[in-house]
């Protein structure tokens, strides 16, 4: 059986911002090593379009860039869109119960499924589906924004934390 986790950089005010804050060299390489290993990833429509980047090679790209985007382009995607009527490669459109299909990934699959997207991880944590909270969190301010958890969540018990780079603390959640 597969295990959910939510992972995502973000500010030391809960916030997430892809184009606020960037990963230094080692969180990188940290995220390369993450999405590598994963299963699959599910992802809102918001965060799929982000991460579309990744589907097109750029000449300007430096070695660890390409590294990353053949990782991310190796593994299996699921969106979650309303709006959505088509999907780039290796990835595929829910639809359908949102509950019936994730449930079945996750009893079907083994190893780690990602989940990116605040509003997705608040749905699939309502669900009682999200196994597992990582939350990298990045010397920043942003006094406003997405916010990392997109609704009051059940107790949560710290797992485990560990430095990443020079200024990132990555805290890892389990539910209570």
């Amino acid at each position: 059986m597969a295990r959910i986790v939510f992972a995502m950089n973000l500010s030391l005010d809960g916030y997430v911002d892809h184009e606020e804050f960037a990963p230094d060299p080692p969180l990188f390489h940290h995220w390369t090593e993450q999405v590598r290993g994963l299963t699959a990833s599910v992802y809102g429509r918001r965060m799929y379009e982000v991460m579309r980047y990744w589907d097109d090679d750029h000449p300007e790209w430096t070695a660890r860039e390409q590294e990353f985007a053949a990782a991310w382009r190796g593994h299996a995607k699921w969106v979650v869109s309303r709006s959505l009527q088509a999907v780039g490669p290796n990835a595929t459109l829910v639809e359908g119960d949102l509950a019936t299909v994730m449930g079945e990934l996750k009893t079907r699959l083994s190893g780690e499924i990602s989940v990116s997207g605040p509003d997705l991880a608040r749905s699939l944590t309502d669900l009682g589906l999200v196994d597992e909270y990582r939350l990298y969190i990045h010397p920043v301010v942003l006094g406003r924004g997405k916010p990392f958890f997109a609704a009051p969540r059940p107790p949560l018990r710290l797992a485990a934390s560990e430095r990443i780079g020079a200024d990132v603390i990555r805290l890892t959640y389990v539910p209570a």
